[in-house]
């Protein structure tokens, strides 16, 4: 195996991409807005056109960029992957490591304010320990190089991000995730359970859909015509991601206007955002999003996730069973609600040791709700370090 090396890495994007982005917008054949009301056909015209209008004149990119290199940012190699990370480590120098791993269609961004909360915790009046914070971006996103090959699923990148740590000299650590983050964080665990200190999630992306011995309870039952409701209205972007990636690609990739339709419309869904995004997230924030998407041309990367996860995943049978201490926090305050299940649903696959129902927040809870998250966060691997809850003991199968 080659010696680990990783390289400092600042980010940095031209001013004559930036040029180039202004004069796409500024070209844009706007299609004739939605008959009846607005967002109810997808992403409206009069907010598209404000949000454009920002990211072209007023959006300071540069700035932004200044921000983010305040950070620890390196890039390494690991089985001919380069990969982006953010390595922050506790202000006190002593830190439970912990890995965090975005979903789609997000980055590494949506941690950021989560970061100096967890680094530095008693500064914030946040009770518990401080982490040593590692955050890499997933494969195909932002400044991390997608394999050219199919299979670059949950089980791909769990064995990246576990081999991650061990460069990084850490032996046993934490994880935690949300969206893809979730079910990449969820392998991590099936893959090498002794490692892992704990496993904190903010949603599912892994579920058991067979009950096996258990019949499904009438909550579950109930979850799952609400999950089948939920896709007939709503999972149309799944459904040509999972399967036509690169004919979607085209054209998100060549039309900046197309490629915030695409995301800010999810955003606007999945966060409690009461249909106004600005309600939990700045433009600053959103454009500063978009640009990493567009500077580095990995929409189209992204979205082989779908298709990767979907036809070359692994199989969770109901005898897979997560032993790692795990940590719900539901976040279910999406503006076009998506069905959270029952905690009997997550019991079948994860040894529950805390489960905390959040009064605020959705889907992208660490960029919405950073300090709920680093709370819950604290409270979770204060409890799994006491002495009278080991951290090895697993309850049996179900």
């Amino acid at each position: 195996m080659p010696a680990f090396d990783p390289q400092p890495f600042t980010l940095s994007i031209d001013e004559d991409e930036i040029s180039d982005l202004r004069r796409r917008i500024a070209a844009t054949r706007w299609p004739t807005p939605t008959p009846g009301d607005p967002w109810s056909q997808g992403t409206d015209l009069n907010y598209l056109r404000g949000f454009l209008r920002f990211w072209a004149d007023e959006f300071d990119w540069s700035q932004q960029q200044r921000l983010l290199n305040e950070l620890q940012h390196f890039r390494c190699e690991i089985d001919g992957v380069r990969l982006h990370y953010i390595h922050e480590r506790a202000r006190n120098g002593i830190g439970v490591p912990l890995i965090l791993t975005h979903g789609w269609p997000s980055c590494f961004v949506e941690y950021v304010k989560l970061i100096p909360l967890l680094t530095d915790p008693k500064s914030h009046g946040i009770d518990g320990p401080a982490f040593d914070v590692v955050v890499p971006s997933l494969p195909g996103y932002g400044f991390s190089e997608r394999p050219d090959a199919v299979g670059v699923n949950y089980a791909y990148v769990a064995r990246l991000w576990n081999q991650l740590m061990t460069n990084l000299g850490y032996s046993r650590f934490g994880a935690h995730g949300g969206d893809f983050g979730s079910g990449v964080s969820t392998m991590m665990a099936l893959q090498e359970p002794d490692r892992l200190l704990g496993l904190h999630l903010t949603n599912l992306d892994i579920g058991h859909f067979d009950p096996g011995e258990q019949p499904w309870t009438t909550a579950e039952k109930e979850f799952l015509e609400e999950l089948d409701r939920w896709a007939e209205t709503e999972r149309g972007y799944s459904a040509i991601q999972s399967t036509k990636p690169q004919t979607l690609g085209y054209g998100l990739n060549d039309s900046p206007v197309g490629l915030a339709a695409w995301i800010l419309e999810k955003w606007r869904s999945w966060t409690d955002s009461d249909g106004d995004p600005a309600l939990r997230l700045s433009r600053d924030f959103l454009a500063t999003l978009l640009t990493i998407y567009w500077a580095t041309g990995s929409i189209t990367s992204s979205m082989r996730d779908y298709f990767d996860n979907r036809w070359h995943g692994v199989e969770v049978n109901p005898s897979t069973y997560v032993g790692v201490p795990t940590a719900i926090a539901v976040f279910d305050h999406h503006f076009v609600p998506e069905p959270e299940p029952p905690r009997e649903w997550v019991e079948r696959l994860y040894n529950v040791r805390r489960w905390s129902e959040m009064p605020a927040g959705g889907h992208f809870a660490p960029i919405e709700q950073p300090r709920l998250v680093a709370q819950d966060l604290a409270g979770f691997f204060a409890d799994l370090a006491a002495p009278q809850d080991s951290v090895t003991t697993l309850r049996p199968r179900r």
